[in-house]
């Protein structure tokens, strides 16, 4: 499963988030323009992932007048406040709950 969120770095407010089982671009472009929604940012930092360096995603943010910032390689401090979010998502939900697939358990 891979998961994407758009996180204010002023406020470090998750603007949004998708789930997906692939790594197609869509599922990023929607979270972004989600978050898009919310508050447009002059600046959008992301990785150098193909979905984000890709034409269809970097699209969105030029058709706004955003400037693209992106992390250098291997440098995951770079984008900090992200991966201190995918920390406490591991930590506080995935390894306490072993999920075998990427579906919910009903309690």
């Amino acid at each position: 499963m891979y998961l994407v969120a758009m996180i204010d770095w002023h406020s470090r407010y998750v603007l949004s988030w998708k789930l997906s089982n692939t790594m197609e671009t869509t599922f990023c472009i929607d979270a972004l323009e989600k978050a898009l929604d919310v508050s447009t940012p002059e600046i959008f930092n992301t990785d150098q992932g193909a979905q984000f360096t890709s034409l269809s995603f970097t699209k969105v943010l030029l058709d706004k007048e955003i400037k693209i910032s992106m992390d250098g390689r291997g440098r995951a401090l770079d984008n900090i406040f992200v991966e201190r979010l995918w920390r406490t998502v591991k930590y506080e939900n995935i390894y306490m709950n072993e999920y075998q697939t990427g579906f919910c358990r009903k309690h």
